[in-house]
C-alpha cells in the first residue's frame, strides 16, 4: 500500500433514495490517499449508487461527501482533472485505434499527447496501439477503458466492475495494471463481485447491502474476526472416520464419494496426528476466505 497522508475521500452519511427504494441509506468511510479500497456487495447493494454519488455524477438526497478537500456535487469542473472513472459500460470513439482513443481523451483534458505511451505500456496494449478499438478482445478493451481514465494523471481513480466478464488470464493481467496505478501513487476505490481478487488486491473492503455497510476493514482482519474453522479434505478411504474423530482437535468428519472432510478450529495437532500416520498425500487445507465473511453477511439467497 502507498500512503502518502491525509484522507483523499471522506463519505459522511449519505442517503439516496428512488420512491421506497433506500438505495443508499447512511453511508460513511474514508479513503486514504494511496489507498486501494473495495466497495462490496451483491446486486442491487449500492455499490454503484454510492460511487456515483462520491464522483458527482448523482446528487445524494443527505449527507455529505468530500473529494480531495472539495464536495464534487454540485458538478465540480475543477474535479475533472483529478479524477479517472472507469463505468460498467464503457463507450469508446467509433473506427479509432487504441493509441487514436487515448490521444483524443489526453486532449479533452488539455494533456500532451507524450503520455500515451506511457499508458499504452502500463496497461500492456503497446502492441495493439494501432488496432482499431472494435478489433480488441473483451479484456484488451477493458484495459483501453482503464488507461483512457488514467490519461490525464488523475490522483483518485475510480473503477467498477473493471474485470466483469473477463476471462482468468484477462483478469488476473489486469491484476498487475491495477496494482501498477497504486504503486504510482493513485488512490483506487472500486466495485467487483470477485471476492477473491478483492481479497488479494484491496487494502480495506466494506461490504455492503440493502444500501448500508455491514461490515469494513482489511480482508485479512474480516476473516479473523469470521472465526469459521478449517476443513482439511482427505482421499475417500486412505482413513476411517472412527479413526479421524479420535484426533485431537477434531470437531467433526463427513464423507462423499471421494473425500473425507474433517472440521477443526485447532488444525495443527490434526494435521500432525495424520502426517504420523501417514495420509498428507492429496491432502487439501481450506481456511476461511473474504468469501465466506461476505456470504455470512450478505446470505446465500440468489439474487437477480
Amino acid at each position: 500500500m502507498t500512503r502518502s497522508g491525509g484522507d483523499a475521500i471522506v463519505v459522511s452519511d449519505i442517503r439516496k433514495s428512488y420512491g421506497d427504494l433506500k438505495a443508499v441509506d447512511g453511508v460513511s468511510f474514508t479513503v486514504a490517499e494511496g489507498e486501494f479500497f473495495g466497495i462490496l456487495g451483491p446486486n442491487g447493494a449500492g455499490k454503484t449508487t454510492t460511487l456515483e454519488i462520491i464522483e458527482g455524477l448523482r446528487e445524494a438526497d443527505s449527507g455529505g461527501v468530500t473529494l480531495l478537500g472539495e464536495n464534487p456535487w454540485p458538478r465540480n469542473v475543477g474535479l475533472l482533472p483529478r479524477i479517472g472513472v472507469q463505468l460498467q459500460g464503457s463507450a469508446f470513439f467509433e473506427k479509432l485505434t487504441a493509441r487514436e482513443q487515448l490521444e483524443t481523451f489526453s486532449s479533452l483534458y488539455g494533456v500532451s499527447t507524450k503520455i500515451v505511451d506511457e499508458m499504452l505500456e502500463i496497461v500492456g496494449l503497446t502492441d495493439k496501439a494501432n488496432t482499431r478499438e472494435d478489433k480488441l478482445s473483451g479484456g484488451q478493451r477493458q484495459r483501453l477503458s482503464i488507461a483512457c481514465a488514467l490519461a490525464h494523471d488523475p490522483d483518485v481513480v475510480f473503477l467498477d466492475e473493471p474485470t466483469a466478464a473477463l476471462d482468468p488470464q484477462a483478469r488476473r493481467n489486469l491484476w498487475d495494471v491495477l496494482r501498477a496505478i497504486q504503486e504510482r501513487g493513485k488512490t483506487i476505490v472500486y466495485t467487483t463481485h470477485y471476492l477473491d481478487e478483492a481479497e488479494i488486491l484491496c487494502d480495506r473492503v466494506a461490504i455492503m447491502d440493502h444500501g448500508r455497510i455491514l461490515a469494513m476493514d482489511t480482508p485479512a482482519a474480516l476473516v479473523r474476526g469470521l472465526d469459521a474453522p478449517t476443513r482439511i479434505m482427505l482421499e475417500r478411504g486412505s482413513m476411517s472416520l472412527e479413526q479421524i474423530r479420535g484426533f485431537i482437535g477434531v470437531d467433526d468428519v463427513s464423507e462423499d464419494d471421494s473425500s473425507l472432510t474433517v472440521i477443526t478450529r485447532k488444525p495443527a495437532p490434526v494435521l500432525s496426528a495424520l502426517a504420523e500416520h501417514g495420509n498428507l498425500d492429496g491432502l487439501q487445507v481450506r481456511t476461511a476466505t473474504l468469501e465466506d465473511v461476505f456470504l455470512d453477511l450478505t446470505g446465500r439467497e440468489y439474487r437477480a
